[in-house]
This record gives structure tokens, C-alpha cells and sequence, in this order.
């Protein structure tokens, strides 16, 4: 998503985020009305009322249209459907993430549950206990082959419980095991 799409998706959040503005959509999504009309509805005064069109207004969310003195007010359905086409789709919504700092996370994890070069606990979250793995699957070479023996001693550097530690490296496929002779696996 461009600088110019997130600012324009930013601004339709901030919009729909005031109570008011939503009432008046689904007024506008159902009738007509004019100022004066949202206002008796909604029991807000007519400049309130202004200034809410105005907001909507910008993101092209309504359209007026003059009758006489008054001006009615109307959801513009094409242009909701439209901005729903081209914002919301699963690869624009996904890149609002992009700049993101994926690997904080797993440093915080990695910093809670590794206290020196020492596993404090075997974390119980799934998500958590895949993050400590992963730091321990990275203390054994790829390319390298280990028999079981070499496999617990490099375990217990890290924690005394090394046949869970051991099973659960085969279990989430960060290692493989075959014959008694262990490897790391690492996925393409």
C-alpha cells in the first residue's frame, strides 16, 4: 500500500470512528435527508450535523444534492464499494504490517524465557515454546550430523530437561532424527 492509500485508509478510519458519523451513514445508506432532518433524528444540533457531512464528504462517502433551499444528502454506495475493492483486499490490509519489526517479538521471548546462555523453563505457549526451539535449534550446524549422546550434552548446556527439549526440536521439524544420528533442518 502507497503512502497516499494509507493516508486515505487512515483518514476513512478516523472517520467511521466517531458514533454519529456511523449513525449517519446508515441514515444516508436507507433515505435521503437533509441537515436539518440528520439533526432532528439524531438530536444534534444542524452545525454538528455540517460538520459531520463534512468529514464524510472528504472521503467521497456521500453526495448532495441541491432541492430548492435544501441540500439532501445521500450515501454514495459505489464509492463505499469501490473503496472496499481497493483498500481492503487481503494483500493492501496485509502490507500495513510491512514496516513492521518482525523479529521483535522473538527477541522479547527469547529475552523472558534465556537468562545468560541458560532456558529458565520450557515455555507452555505453543507460539513461545517455537520461538525458544528455534534458539535452540540454532546451536547445532547445518550440514552436521550428531549422534544422541552429542545431541543431549548440547542440550544440557541449555536446560536439564534435554529429552523434551530433544523430542520437541523433532516434533516441530527443526531437527531430524534418523538411525540415532540427529540434524538440523532447515526449510526452504
Amino acid at each position: 500500500m502507497n503512502n497516499e492509500e494509507f493516508k486515505i485508509l487512515l483518514r476513512f478510519f478516523k472517520a467511521l470512528a466517531d458514533e454519529s458519523r456511523l449513525k449517519i451513514l446508515g441514515i444516508l445508506a436507507n433515505q435521503e435527508c437533509s441537515v436539518e432532518e440528520l439533526a432532528a433524528l439524531l438530536r444534534l444540533k444542524e452545525p454538528t450535523i455540517s460538520h459531520h457531512l463534512a468529514r464524510l464528504k472528504e472521503l467521497n462517502l456521500v453526495t448532495m444534492r441541491p432541492e430548492g433551499n435544501a441540500r439532501l444528502y445521500q450515501l454514495d454506495n459505489e464509492a463505499l464499494q469501490t473503496m472496499g475493492k481497493e483498500m481492503f483486499t487481503l494483500e493492501k490490509i496485509a502490507s500495513l504490517g510491512e514496516d513492521v519489526d518482525t523479529e521483535a517479538w522473538e527477541s522479547k521471548v527469547v529475552k523472558t524465557y534465556i537468562e545468560g546462555n541458560h532456558l529458565k523453563e520450557i515455555p507452555t505457549s505453543r507460539k513461545k515454546r517455537l520461538v525458544i526451539l528455534k534458539w535452540l535449534a540454532s546451536k547445532f550446524e547445518e550440514g552436521i550430523t550428531y549422534p544422541e549422546h552429542t545431541v543431549n550434552e548440547i542440550l544440557k548446556c541449555y536446560h536439564p530437561d534435554y529429552t523434551t527439549l530433544r523430542r520437541e526440536l523433532i516434533s516441530y521439524q527443526l531437527m531430524r532424527k534418523e538411525n540415532g544420528v540427529y540434524w538440523r533442518f532447515v526449510q526452504k
